[in-house]
């Protein structure tokens, strides 16, 4: 019997969680994830955000809803589980794409805001997992197995300026992948786990990620700044957010059945370099 390609990509019987849905990032995610078919709960600290971003995809016939979350708050991700089952009647994908990128100086960094990063990027990321294996797991709340994918950056495999603490928190959510995807393997869970690695995208967080580079000094104005970063990208352009939630979409899909604990690195070739 050959092997059925259509129903592998297809995300029909998929229910996710996106988290960090409200910036357009997550929410192209959420919108390929629903055009795939799939099931979302779309969460975000912002509520205005990410509300306006499930009426949009009810419009559209979409299977959505929104929960206002702070992805640091362990009670809530416990709320976000449940209520995902309860709406959605499962769980078989969490996307952990929560997370923030101030930039500072070494010699000006507070180590309470190095803490805040690492909070949001890291231990949200890991409560992220936990929940989403505690459900998934064969005798979980949800059973079944899935893909959990936490959204790392080429940032968390090399360093820059000014990035200590983003670096270091996508560094670690980079390590946190395999531990999980291996713990999930070894105790024959079903459950993947992968990251993504996006490079220079047009989005919300990248705009903001010039903007403090011009505050900073390094670069003397926004063009300037993107220009220097796309001089190191052979592709010589900036990904679209629905390149990257076009690797989201394979990675939730049956067709990545056997990917687990890899990094998926979309940057036109920077990290290649």
């Amino acid at each position: 019997m050959s092997y059925d390609y259509k129903n592998a990509h297809s995300l029909a019987d998929k229910k996710v969680i996106v988290t960090g849905a409200g910036g357009n990032l997550g929410a192209e995610i959420c919108r390929g994830l629903t055009a795939m078919g799939a099931s979302v709960l779309a969460t975000d600290i912002s509520a205005d955000k990410g509300m306006a971003l499930v009426e949009e995809l009810t419009a559209a016939g979409a299977n959505a809803s929104f929960l206002r979350h702070d992805v640091t708050n362990e009670e809530q991700w416990e709320a976000v589980v449940a209520t995902a089952i309860d709406k959605m009647g499962g769980l078989n994908g969490v996307v952990n794409n929560a997370a923030i990128v101030p930039m500072q100086y070494l010699a000006d960094l507070d180590v309470e805001e190095f803490k805040q990063v690492q909070n949001v990027n890291v231990a949200g990321s890991m409560l992220g997992c936990k929940h989403g294996f505690r459900a998934m797991r064969p005798e979980g709340s949800a059973g079944g197995g899935g893909s959990i994918i936490n959204m790392s950056s080429v940032m968390g495999l090399a360093g820059t300026i000014a990035l200590a603490s983003y670096n270091s928190s996508k560094g670690a959510v980079r390590l946190l992948t395999k531990s999980v995807a291996a713990e999930c393997a070894m105790l024959k869970t079903g459950i993947r786990c992968n990251s993504i690695h996006p490079g220079i995208v047009e989005s919300e967080m990248g705009s903001l990620f010039h903007e403090q580079l011009v505050d900073l000094g390094v670069a003397p104005d926004m063009a300037a700044s993107e220009a220097g970063f796309l001089a190191g990208v052979p592709m010589g352009e900036a990904a679209n957010v629905t390149d990257i939630a076009n690797g989201a979409i394979y990675l939730i899909s049956d067709a990545s059945r056997y990917v687990t604990g890899t990094e998926l690195v979309i940057d036109g070739g920077f990290y290649a370099t």
